[in-house]
């Protein structure tokens, strides 16, 4: 796709750290809380159910004061006791948990339905409002139904039905999810913790319509981190705010001769075969999984390309995590390719492997050095648990390596990066509000020039990095993470744009 041509102001790349765009006209500024930028306005439609992008401080403060997965967390251990045998087990999938193996709501789930002698059904909600709400790109929402058919077909071998549904309005899915149980007289409802407001909040309201029933029991576990939010605190017994010191006690948590946080989930076992006569729950395997969601549509030509780049499947990415941990890399695997193209070189883990070579190589943006897991992960198509296990076991580590000096060190401490920032949006509730993490900048005067912000997403700023990893993301829908460092550093702290603006860009949206 051709690209437009850049800014018509001199190049802006320099030898120097801080650059900016020449003052054109002089621009407006705003402070957060009353941004008046159109791309922060709601239309009237949206107002229905878009949240509100930015809580006031009065009320972000009150929700940090009494964050909701704790809620949750107690509303599942006072919910529904002992309730009478239903026809069904159900497990709800959500968008982070897209896998079968190492899944831990999944895998209780099944062992309930055994125990009960009764058929295991896995539910899956698509909810068009919701990924209006919090931006998510057409790309995002293509990937999510590519793996949601994979998925169906997988659970199908072990007679397991996915009955995919979608539902508006948003607000209204915890009491159509119970009206499902209702239907399918279902005893039990399993799903994996997902650590933002709107969706703790979700099920929190599911947990409390059940309780009032009195007839449903709601169980909802930790599953996306390594180690939980809330297991990992400081000696006043808060969660962290630096990584350096909660790495130093995460990686301890690990190390522990009784610690389970590493374990492998049982697999799901299988349904007696003869639900497929059965008079509803055997209609479900006829059941299709949609190509695409309303107003998340994409042309054939890019669902094709971008079907290259990220293969869809819990193969796919356990064979792009088995390369990663020992093949070498390689020069045509940079960039916009197939991840799993044929020639990859099996080599020494330890010392010739990407991943032996992390530590040194991780931040090139010219070559062929980084796992490309991560939009694997977001949607939890591999297990972070599963990444730990196995690159410790490439590397012949007895124990956990969370050192600078190795390859499988560094690697290890950036999926340690990814549990400390879900335990900060699951302990300081407020980031998932619009508020800064530091409450003292919310005071920041931002420029608002819709031109900057358009050559930004354009990838033609004039500064040859920002616009390579621009357009990267435009693309792959992805971008190598040195690059979304240097591409958002410069948003916020050379065009002094705000970074809410920059959020809501929903080419490489995971």
């Amino acid at each position: 796709m051709p690209l437009p041509p850049p800014l018509p102001t001199r190049p802006l790349f320099a030898a120097v750290v801080r650059v900016r765009l020449p003052p054109m006209t002089k621009r407006a500024r705003s402070t957060s809380p009353t941004l008046d930028s159109p791309a922060m306005k709601k239309s009237k439609e949206d107002a229905k159910f878009l949240p509100n992008k930015i809580a006031t401080v009065k009320n972000a403060a009150s929700v940090d004061a009494s964050p909701p997965v704790f809620q949750l967390v107690d509303a599942v251990c006072a919910g529904v006791k002992n309730p009478a045998k239903g026809d069904c087990i159900v497990y709800w999938m959500r968008m982070e948990d897209m896998r079968i193996r190492d899944n831990r709501a999944l895998a209780q789930a099944s062992a309930q339905a055994r125990k009960d002698g009764v058929p295991l059904i896995t539910l899956f909600v698509l909810s068009p409002q919701d990924y209006a709400a919090h931006d998510r790109s057409p790309r995002r929402i293509d990937f999510t139904l590519r793996n949601l058919k994979c998925i169906k077909d997988d659970l199908a071998r072990l007679d397991v039905p996915l009955y995919t549904v979608s539902h508006t309005p948003r607000t209204k899915i915890p009491s159509f999810v119970y009206d499902l149980m209702t239907q399918w007289k279902a005893s039990h409802i399993f799903g994996n913790i997902e650590y933002e407001v709107d969706e703790l909040r979700r099920d929190l309201a599911l947990c409390q319509i059940a309780k009032k029933q009195g007839k449903v029991v709601c169980t909802f576990v930790h599953d996306k981190c390594i180690v939980p939010p809330g297991d990992v605190r400081t000696k006043e017994g808060k969660g962290y705010t630096v990584y350096s010191p909660f790495l130093r006690s995460w990686a301890p948590v690990l190390e522990k001769a009784s610690s389970h946080h590493l374990n492998e989930a049982p697999p799901p076992q299988a349904n007696n075969s003869s639900v497929h006569q059965h008079a509803v729950f055997g209609k479900f395997f006829k059941m299709k999984v949609p190509n695409e969601v309303e107003g998340f549509t994409m042309e054939p030509e890019e669902r094709d390309r971008i079907s290259t780049f990220w293969p869809a499947g819990e193969g796919a990415a356990h064979e792009m995590l088995s390369r990663f941990l020992n093949t070498a890399a390689r020069s045509s695997q940079f960039g916009a390719v197939d991840p799993l193209t044929k020639g990859a070189k099996q080599v020494d883990p330890t010392k010739q492997s990407r991943l032996g070579k992390y530590k040194d190589a991780r931040d090139r943006m010219d070559s062929d050095t980084t796992s490309r897991l991560s939009p694997y992960l977001a949607a939890g198509i591999v297990s972070a648990r599963a990444c730990v296990r196995e690159a410790l076991a490439a590397s012949s580590k007895k124990k956990l390596d969370v050192s600078r000096d190795t390859g499988v060190g560094r690697w290890i401490q950036e999926l340690a990066w990814r549990d400390f920032y879900t335990h900060i949006v699951a302990l300081f509730p407020r980031v998932s509000m619009g508020r800064p993490f530091q409450e003292k900048y919310a005071g920041v005067r931002w420029e608002t020039d819709a031109a900057h912000l358009q050559a930004w997403k354009d990838g033609r700023t004039g500064v040859p990095i920002v616009d390579a990893a621009m357009r990267q993301a435009r693309t792959m829908g992805w971008m190598h993470n040195r690059a979304r460092m240097i591409a958002a550093m410069y948003l916020v702290k050379d065009l002094m744009i705000d970074w809410r603006l920059g959020e809501q860009v929903r080419v490489a949206r995971h």
